[in-house]
């Protein structure tokens, strides 16, 4: 209550100086009139209405010129007065007997209103293009201020700053929306403080021309992402464009947030796939000795049946590390900006059988049921990479499916695509996971509960696929199983 007792007050004072300036200069132009009338008298002029009534609508003119039409007007009719009063017979009266001195009072008139209105138009337009002028150079300085903005630190608090200077603004306050962050300088009460976000949480701006704050939204294009208050003698228009200005800033500071991210986890990729690279590599010599010695050992036969056993699991696993480490290098490989594709003619049905009857340990218990529409038509491809894909499908089909339910697998060609799905009666992916099994390191809630894995063998089938310019993806029913796609196209020659 206090507060906006004060502003009432302050605005309040402010109606009475204008009303001040206003009388003074009527005041000065009645000086005027006055040393007129005084000068006429003492030089005697021959005809000294006519003479009189030329000065008097000089000087109109000028307070038209310098004051204002209304300031004009009423300095006009203070000359009528002098005129009756002093000039027309008989003097010191105000009467007027003669038509003629009604008509030559009225033409006075007529014309000092016809000048006064001629020239304020001019005027009127000359302070509007000095406003004008000086409102473009304020936003010129609020547009130069935010280019040298310094980009890590948040646009909020240097906008406030940078506003209340060049606007000379009383309090300013912004909400940025992106970081919900309420920046705001000067003598705010804490409800004050709020307008800002209030105004961005009720999507709409205003002027209260009682306190003087006008509240704005900063829009990028028609999104709300923060908004503006502020107090001061600012024109509507010119925090329209402050806040424009502002937007602009927001998606400068926005971009360079984005950029410098990018730029860290492009740096933290190469440095991933540098260390992957390396593992894999350190990891192969040791698994080639494990596996040799556990061969060894098998084939020598003096073992008893417990230490068959365990010189098998060591086998066993040392196959599996083996092979997740080369999963890891093609990975690693794959990520570099440049895959050379080792292209060759491939027959897409004998590829399928190849890879079957390598994974046939794997696969046991697994039916498969293989579909294929043209048989021997060539595919020119890179032989490594699809059998890689084929690969990781059927160890997921067989890995995720109950026991000894079949795995179908189904190849369409035609003359321009491949297409080929990997189908098996497994439990439901959700549609959440759908969307994210092909990244690298991810793994489904069930997938996690059902078998042991690392989540690298999806994300370097996608990297194969894209290698191929083609395309992988999954679907998924509770009823019907869940099925992997690979399509790309038939022809490849190159590198990606």
């Amino acid at each position: 209550m206090a507060m906006n007792a004060r502003i009432t007050a302050a605005i309040t004072s402010l109606q009475k100086l204008s009303w001040v300036r206003i009388l003074a200069e009527c005041l000065y132009g009645c000086l005027a009139i006055a040393a007129a009338t005084l000068a006429t008298y003492v030089l005697h002029f021959p005809r000294p209405l006519a003479t009189a009534g030329f000065i008097y609508l000089l000087i109109v003119v000028v307070a038209s010129l310098v004051y204002g039409i209304w300031q004009a007007i009423i300095i006009s009719l203070i000359a009528d007065v002098c005129l009756i009063y002093f000039f027309i017979p008989p003097h010191m009266s105000m009467a007027v007997p003669y038509p003629r001195d009604w008509a030559a009072l009225i033409c006075f008139q007529v014309c000092s209103l016809l000048v006064s209105t001629l020239f304020s138009p001019e005027q009127r337009q000359a302070r509007d293009a000095n406003y004008q002028r000086i409102q473009m150079k304020t936003l010129y300085e609020l547009s130069r201020g935010i280019l040298v903005f310094d980009l890590r630190c948040p646009p909020g608090a240097q906008l406030v700053r940078l506003i209340r200077n060049i606007f000379h603004a009383e309090d300013v306050a912004i909400y940025d929306a992106a970081l919900e962050r309420l920046d705001h300088e000067g003598t705010w009460t804490p409800v004050e403080q709020r307008l800002a976000e209030t105004t961005f949480l009720e999507n709409g701006g205003k002027d209260d021309r009682s306190s003087r704050i006008a509240q704005r939204l900063i829009c990028l294009g028609s999104t709300p992402i923060g908004a503006m208050a502020v107090r001061g003698d600012i024109d509507p228009l010119t925090a329209t464009a402050a806040a424009s200005l502002a937007a602009i800033a927001f998606e400068r500071y926005s971009s360079y947030e984005k950029e410098t991210l990018a730029e860290s986890e492009k740096h933290a990729e190469n440095l991933r796939v540098a260390v992957l690279d390396a593992l894999a590599h350190a990891f192969k010599t040791p698994l080639t000795a494990i596996r040799t010695a556990s061969c060894a050992l098998l084939e020598k036969g003096t073992l008893d049946e417990v230490e068959r056993e365990l010189a098998a699991v060591i086998d066993e696993e040392s196959v599996n590390l083996n092979r997740l480490a080369t999963r890891l290098l093609q990975m690693a490989k794959l990520e570099t900006s440049k895959v050379t594709l080792h292209t060759e003619p491939l027959i897409v049905s004998r590829l399928v059988k190849d890879v079957v009857a390598d994974l046939s340990d794997t696969l046991k218990g697994h039916p498969i049921e293989l579909y294929v529409e043209e048989q021997d038509q060539p595919l020119q491809g890179d032989r490594e990479l699809l059998k890689m894909i084929l690969t990781q499908y059927l160890d997921n089909a067989a890995k995720y499916s109950p026991p000894n339910t079949p795995i179908d697998i189904n190849v369409r060609e035609s003359r321009s695509e491949l297409l080929l799905s990997v189908h098996n009666r497994g439990s439901l992916i959700s549609d959440e996971d759908r969307e994210r099994v092909f990244e690298r390191f991810y793994r489904g809630t069930d997938a996690k509960k059902q078998a042991p894995g690392s989540g690298v063998g999806l994300s370097i089938v996608k990297k194969a696929a894209e290698a191929h310019s083609g395309h992988v993806w999954v679907v998924s029913e509770e009823d019907e199983g869940t099925t992997f796609f690979l399509t790309m196209p038939r022809l490849q020659v190159g590198s990606y």
